[in-house]
């Protein structure tokens, strides 16, 4: 397909940033990434699905007043598939 893009399963890492230390229970609202705490943000990561999930969580961090500071897409390990 142009630019590289495949249809079919689009699970991909990433990285979210967020601005100061998230508490227990708001990290239990993003079921099935981890949470890195560290002093001054919380970073979650994890696999994501699709475009339509990544915005999912994304307008979770906004309803829980939480600041968002870096969203990261990761790049695929060695084992991944590469799309050519």
């Amino acid at each position: 397909m142009p630019g590289g893009l495949q249809r079919g399963k689009a699970t991909a890492s990433y990285e979210i940033h967020i601005r100061g230390r998230v508490g227990a229970e708001l990290v239990a609202a993003f079921e099935g990434l981890q949470a890195d705490v560290k002093p001054v943000e919380t970073v979650l990561h994890g696999e994501i699905v699709d475009q339509a999930a990544l915005h999912g969580v994304l307008d979770r961090v906004q309803a829980l007043g939480l600041e968002l500071i870096e969203v990261r897409r990761l790049p695929y390990a060695d084992s991944d598939p590469v799309s050519s």
